[in-house]
């Protein structure tokens, strides 16, 4: 039956994607000239296989046209547009006395803009489309050169390349490069001539971390990396005035077919005067002197004014053209360049990048004045503080599920050096109101829903700590302190809740690449004002308890059926009754069960929560820039809550309540860990914005102590633009459970993501996407329902597959998105009936996002 409808769709697609090969397929050629050929396909075969690296791929001069697979859609965008459109339209105008007609009638400006909107979506085909690429010998065989010269810099000094181009009677040609490497050439002897002994004893000392090494096979790119070593080496030990230029290799080939020798040669310095050059050996250069000028504005340098404040501190000099405002050791600690040191240039970058952190001044500089008698450096580091207060304001307008329409505002005051020690204070303020989907009695107010909250941080450029933590976490790991307090207040959104939340944090980076975080507590307090509205907001459980309580013939105790009431109080006491033994419901009956599940969620999602926890994270992101598609991204979360609470209130013999928890100013504390693992590569491919990215997460939250369930705040959900997109928001899971929760939520997770990106035309992207994950309920007390907790390895049935395609725009700063889900297999559904059930555009699911899901 499956195989049945899945050969079904399948032979949609083909016959769809037949039907546009065919209709498009003559047009590909209608801007070929007779004589010339469209190139359709490039094929390198190296040692006689089809070559599989993208490098590789990129190295031919000319490409085929780009597009979907094999479909060149932006040559056939491109052909839409009329060659010589401007000159058709000018041939109309000059027929008769059409242009003196027009210009009578609209003026010749009028005209002239008549022309530019008729010509404009032409050129817009034009601008945006590919134009057919013609197949060129002469780029075919510079090609072929560069291929050579390729495998020649990979160590294949001998290799031999060839081509064969096929061409066809319907205007295409086809090109296959032939690369046959031949036998790789090893480095046999490596010599050296380094003209300064101070130069050569350095080298000699960091000879063993040398990118070229005698019996290595022949890789240019060593050589490259091998200059940039020895200049970061020389100038990281003092050698100032040295450079890359002065590092250079000379390669003998003609010792035999398979070897080769190579000889380095540094040279000694070479002075340019205005009339003259002097050349000699290179100097080890020492930091003299440290000034820093705190306030050094372009008014306060250019106009020459006079210094009216200075101090020294631990060797460092101090001066400000107005009162000094800033502590001298929270400025000195930013430095990384001290007195007497030898020259470093990574002191140099260091000290720039901790000053950026900071925050507090903008463009930091750092200038050196060479000594050339001494051999000495003075270090002046420029300083141009940042205002001292900064205000900001932002507002939006936003739909959900709970409101029709919402209207949000937030400010925040930004104090810099509030404590003289380069410290930083946020105060933020945010406020919204909305109108709920209920919101048409006359008698209330139409915006029904506000939430207003607040929040003060504070950022501490190093590690607030009694004790001396620089041999642990040093400052080159630019360390942070971060604590915040915030509260809000919601009404009429759900439950009616507020909350209370406090962190103190560490921040530091250990390399360029990772990234650690260190939340020593995180405080959360949250309490519901309206537990009574609990089936207001989830009405999907009241609906089904009603069906039930129907379904039985249930009384209340008005001797009305609940349908529904004014409050909801009766639902509470029918599920008592059913859990008491007070109906024909018994444990073994599946509305029995229901009545449970509804139960265990209710009391789970209206008890105030109090969470007090330590968490760390660690972000490892080999990303370089915006540009780079081949990096990995992979970020790791444990939290661990509830233990120091557990260990105070074992200690101090507090009483547990009723069922056998301890209470903390009579709130039940939450007791659990959690661990997150998020992993995301991407892998570059040829041809322009093609990307296949992969995601892959796993989330789970244990309650354990003092807690048999997990909070909803740390819980997790499934669905939506940036998860399973064939599902919306909250809506997929747990398992393979039918429930229809307004929220649906569990503690483990698993997802994974396969996207292929690609340029359609111009800004315009593409997307084809398959997503796969759910959630579980597991290791809490909401294992009664099999359907919705993870057991075992069988479980794993249960993941949910959607698939899809999307189309964005790119804004350069941002992208739209929107995204197509269809559901591919469906859990929820008979097992006979989960594979594209629902596989249609009436049941897919769409999104719109900014920027991409993962």
């Amino acid at each position: 039956m499956v195989a049945r409808k899945l050969n079904f769709y399948v032979f949609r697609i083909a016959f769809f994607v037949g039907m546009l090969i065919f209709l498009f397929s003559c047009n590909a050629v209608k801007r070929v000239k007779d004589g010339e050929h469209l190139l359709t396909e490039n094929t390198i075969l190296i040692d006689g296989e089809e070559n599989n690296e993208a490098r590789v791929d990129n190295i031919p001069l000319q490409k085929p046209n780009s597009g979907i697979g094999f479909f060149p859609l932006n040559l056939h965008v491109y052909n839409l547009a009329r060659p010589n459109r401007d000159s058709i339209f000018e041939a109309w105008l000059d027929k008769g006395n059409r242009r003196e007609r027009l210009v009578k009638r609209l003026s010749q400006k009028q005209l002239d803009k008549l022309k530019s909107s008729m010509l404009g979506f032409n050129s817009w085909l034009k601008r945006v489309g590919e134009p057919p690429t013609i197949l060129s010998e002469d780029r075919t065989e510079k090609t072929k050169s560069r291929l050579r010269s390729y495998f020649f810099k990979r160590g294949f000094l001998y290799n031999d390349v060839e081509f064969e181009i096929a061409r066809d009677s319907n205007k295409r040609a086809q090109v296959t490069y032939k690369v046959t490497k031949n036998e790789p050439s090893y480095l046999d002897t490596l010599s050296t001539t380094i003209r300064t002994p101070v130069i050569d004893s350095i080298y000699q000392a960091h000879k063993s971390k040398s990118f070229v090494k005698e019996g290595q096979q022949y890789e240019e790119d060593d050589f490259t990396k091998e200059r940039s070593r020895i200049n970061t080496l020389m100038r990281n030990n003092g050698v100032y005035f040295f450079g890359q230029d002065y590092v250079r290799f000379e390669i003998d080939t003609f010792k035999t077919k398979n070897t080769f020798n190579a000889e380095l040669f540094i040279d000694n310095r070479v002075i340019r005067y205005e009339d003259s050059v002097d050349i000699k050996p290179f100097k080890i250069y020492k930091i003299k002197e440290v000034n820093i000028y705190t306030d050094a504005s372009n008014e306060n340098r250019i106009e020459g004014a006079t210094i009216k404040d200075s101090t020294t501190y631990n060797d460092f000099n101090l001066y400000s053209y107005d009162k000094l405002k800033y502590r001298p050791k929270a400025l000195t600690d930013a430095v990384f360049l001290h007195k007497g040191d030898i020259y470093r240039d990574i002191d140099r970058t260091r000290t720039s990048r901790y000053l950026n952190q900071l925050q507090m001044f903008r463009y930091p500089g750092v200038e050196f004045v060479p000594n050339e008698t001494d051999s000495t450096l003075v270090a002046n580091i420029y300083l141009s503080p940042r205002k001292k207060y900064d205000l900001g304001f932002s507002f939006d307008v936003s739909q959900s599920n709970i409101q029709t329409v919402g209207f949000a505002f937030s400010s925040g005051l930004k104090i810099r050096n509030i404590f003289r020690g380069a410290e930083t204070l946020d105060f933020s303020i945010l406020g919204s109101i909305g109108a709920s989907k209920d919101a048409n009695d006359d008698d209330d107010a139409f915006f029904d829903i506000n939430e207003f909250g607040g929040s003060v941080g504070l950022t501490i450029p190093r590690i607030f700590f009694p004790m001396n933590t620089d041999n642990i976490i040093p400052k080159s790991m630019s360390p942070r302190t971060r604590i915040n307090l915030a509260a809000t207040s919601q009404q009429n959104i759900g439950l009616d809740r507020q909350t209370l939340s406090s962190i103190f944090a560490y921040n530091w980076l250990p390399s360029e690449r990772t990234t650690n975080n260190l939340e020593l507590f995180n405080i959360q307090y949250v309490k519901n004002l309206n537990i009574n509205n609990y089936f207001g907001v989830y009405s999907n459980s009241f609906n089904r308890l009603n069906d039930i309580a129907r379904n039985i013939g249930y009384i209340g105790p008005n001797e009305n059926l609940f349908n529904p009431p004014a409050d909801y109080a009766p639902a509470d006491t029918f599920i008592a009754d059913v859990l008491n033994g007070n109906t024909s419901l018994t444990p073994a009956d599946e509305s029995f069960v229901d009545v449970n599940t509804i139960n265990q969620r209710q009391d789970r999602l209206t008890e105030d929560n109090l969470i007090v926890s330590s968490s760390f994270d660690y972000i490892l992101d080999t990303r370089t820039d915006l540009a780079d598609n081949n990096f990995t991204r992979f970020k790791t979360h444990f939290e661990l809550a509830g233990n120091i609470l557990s260990g105070v209130s074992s200690l101090s013999g507090l009483d547990k309540n009723a069922d056998g928890r301890y209470e903390i100013l009579d709130v039940p504390f939450s007791q659990f860990l959690k661990t997150e693992l998020d992993y995301v590569k991407y892998f570059g491919q040829t041809g322009r914005k093609r990307v296949l990215a992969f995601r892959g997460y796993f989330g789970v939250a244990i309650p354990f102590g003092n807690s048999s369930n997990i909070p909803f705040v740390e819980s997790f959900f499934g669905g939506g633009p940036n998860d399973n997109r064939a599902w919306t928001a909250y809506n997929l899971g747990p398992g393979r459970s039918t429930n229809t929760n307004e929220f649906n939520e569990a503690n483990l997770k698993l997802h994974f993501s396969l996207e292929q990106r690609f340029n359609l035309f111009g800004s315009f992207d593409g997307a084809l996407f398959v997503d796969a994950g759910n959630i579980w309920n597991a290791f809490g007390n909401v294992e009664d329902d099999p359907e919705s907790t993870f057991t075992n390895l069988k479980s794993l049935r249960d993941i949910a597959v959607g698939s899809g395609f999307g189309i964005r725009y790119d804004f350069t700063f941002f992208v739209l998105r929107g995204d197509i889900g269809f559901k591919t297999y469906d859990p929820s559904l008979s097992m006979e009936n989960r594979w594209f059930t629902n596989y249609n555009f009436s049941n897919a699911t769409y999104n719109i996002g900014i920027n991409y899901p993962f």
